[in-house]
């Protein structure tokens, strides 16, 4: 069948009634064109599915659109490419960056955790197995193709894309896509007017679209009005002798925290101490947004730009990049009041998982995961009041004080989400609702039909739809 009598398909190969797992495919005849890669995450039985082969051969895709850098919309690649996928990956220049960083540190954390597993003989695989390795990761990195915002690229046959800052996180955009003469909306993952550093996502762009695909994280909720339960956790636990752990993302998310603690240290509302920036990934991240900001980067905010040039934003004066192993493992088990910063932010894996399993059965202590938990994840195990979590092949009873702090997301709220939809002109021909977990993605769905008279669905895992 040729491409050019055949009808244009969307499937969902990830994301579908779940948050993470990020991989729609486009198929018209023999043309195919991945939007986002990514892993899964949380529950074993979703973590499992990263093993599972695609329902469709690697080798005939084309091309792969990628939205932004995070694991679960990126973390796939080295797999895929492994696999037989050799077309090119289209991204704006700072999410291919940033993407290098998180795909070297996913290959090396999965080695490593495979051969830990191994030694402590507490995986069922005889030898435990790594999804991919660097080599992997190196060779999807090589198939990077950096890209302009604003700029109408091609992308394979009668597929092209046009990206826009979606003010998530560096890099991220959301993507308008021709397809076989369809025009499709992938909102990526939507960020907030209220980015500390990065500019808002802009208006949804005018024109008709067949479909829009769009993101439903916080879909069934609203962030929390801003309060001062940070600075007053920091300032307890500091009173009592302890230390504060805080589990972060290490793309975004820990330049975001950092800023804040520069700020609350600087107006006095918590004491100066020690903060460690304890992840590699993070430190090569924060790297990015300083560059950023001293180039004059227009996704940066421009009151940062003026103010920040040349300066930097992120440390108070008490900030520790801690690079090696050795220089993490001091911090390990903390005899001083400190901030500790590490990944990952859902406690899934990386130094954060050494240093909970020292801080956790220790009253002093306080753990704040400052973003969004999923299911099966250690983080949310912590939010949802476990008293003991299992760490490497062991239960670690809790002690410490968790908090969960709600106003750092940087993920847009279901009214945030509405609002952003709801400026489309004319209406769209369908709404797809995705990444989101069971129950927000159906909320959201139909807040969409009853104030903004659209029909839209949420699709589950494998569905195949006509655009």
């Amino acid at each position: 069948m040729s491409a050019n009598n055949s009808k244009p398909t969307i499937q969902f190969l990830g994301a579908a009634g779940t948050v993470t797992g990020s991989r729609f495919l486009l198929s018209c005849g023999d043309t195919k064109v991945m939007i986002d890669c990514g892993l899964f995450q949380g529950l074993k039985e979703l973590r499992l599915k990263n093993w599972e082969p695609l329902a469709v051969d690697p080798a005939e895709i084309d091309a792969v659109i990628l939205s932004h850098a995070h694991l679960d919309h990126c973390g796939y690649l080295p797999r895929l490419v492994k696999d037989g996928f050799t077309g090119n990956i289209f991204s704006t220049k700072f999410t291919a960056r940033l993407a290098e960083v998180i795909l070297r540190d996913s290959a090396r954390i999965q080695v490593e955790d495979a051969a830990y597993a191994a030694k402590k003989k507490f995986s069922k695989h005889n030898p435990p197995l790594a999804l991919y390795n660097e080599e992997d990761a190196i060779n999807a990195i090589r198939r990077f193709r950096e890209q302009d915002f604003g700029v109408r690229v091609q992308a394979a046959e009668q597929t092209f894309v046009t990206f826009r800052p979606s003010g998530h996180i560096l890099g991220a955009a959301t993507l308008e896509v021709e397809f076989f003469g369809k025009r499709l909306m992938f909102t990526g993952d939507l960020g907030r007017s209220e980015h500390p550093l990065l500019v808002s996502m802009g208006h949804i762009p005018a024109g008709h679209f067949d479909a829009v695909v769009t993101e439903s994280t916080y879909g069934d909720r609203e962030h929390v009005v801003p309060t001062t339960d940070f600075e007053d956790a920091i300032k307890r636990t500091v009173a009592r002798g302890g230390s504060v752990l805080i589990p972060a993302f290490a793309v975004d998310r820990t330049e975001v925290i950092l800023v804040k603690l520069r700020e609350l240290m600087e107006q006095g509302l918590i004491p100066k101490v020690p903060i460690y920036a304890d992840s590699p990934m993070a430190l090569k991240a924060l790297a990015f947004y300083r560059n950023a900001i001293d180039e004059g980067s227009a996704e940066i905010r421009a009151e940062v730009r003026d103010a920040w040039r040349g300066r930097d934003p992120f440390d108070p004066g008490t900030l520790v990049e801690l690079v090696s192993v050795e220089e993490s493992k001091t911090i390990n088990d903390p005899t001083e009041p400190c901030i500790i910063i590490s990944a990952s932010g859902m406690g899934t894996g990386g130094r954060v998982v050494h240093h909970l399993r020292q801080m956790l059965p220790k009253a002093k202590h306080t753990v704040l995961l400052v973003g969004y938990q999923a299911i099966g994840t250690r983080g949310r195990a912590l939010v949802d009041g476990a008293e003991e979590v299992r760490m490497h092949g062991e239960m670690v009873p809790v002690k410490a004080s968790i908090g969960q702090i709600g106003s750092f997301s940087v993920h847009a709220d279901a009214n945030e989400l509405i609002e952003w939809l709801g400026a489309a002109n004319p209406a769209p021909g369908k709404v797809f609702v995705v990444h989101g977990e069971a129950g927000a993605a159906e909320t959201l769905a139909d807040r969409i039909k009853s104030q903004l008279g659209w029909p839209s669905h949420v699709p589950h895992d494998g569905e195949l739809a006509q655009l």
